[in-house]
């Protein structure tokens, strides 16, 4: 096979993967990850593309006065969102590229 023969193929599954990979990241975005902290008291809800779409907070929380629970309470239940959203972007890029890591890639 020439090296330019080889180099075609190589730039062909490059741009199958890439095209691949984008119609996979158009797909994550789409998917929502749960999380809460304090029991359920905040929840919050995360896209795939790690965007808060919504939060729910018990009134209860919001009775008690205590203002730096509920701030500690948004915060934790936030970052657990956004951990769940990076699990799921990373998990269905490594099902996609059959466990290859490519450097920089969501890892």
């Amino acid at each position: 096979m020439s090296n330019r023969k080889m180099m075609g193929d190589l730039v062909r599954q490059a741009q199958v993967l890439q095209d691949r990979m984008a119609k996979l990241q158009e797909e994550i975005a789409k998917k929502t990850v749960e999380a809460s902290s304090g029991g359920g008291m905040v929840t919050v809800r995360v896209s795939g593309k790690q965007a808060l779409l919504s939060m729910t907070i018990d009134p209860e929380v919001i009775r008690s006065g205590d203002v730096e629970m509920l701030q500690d309470l948004i915060v934790a239940a936030v970052n657990e969102g956004l951990r769940k959203s990076q699990e799921l972007m990373t998990s269905e890029m490594k099902e996609m590229t059959g466990g290859f890591q490519i450097p920089g890639l969501f890892q």
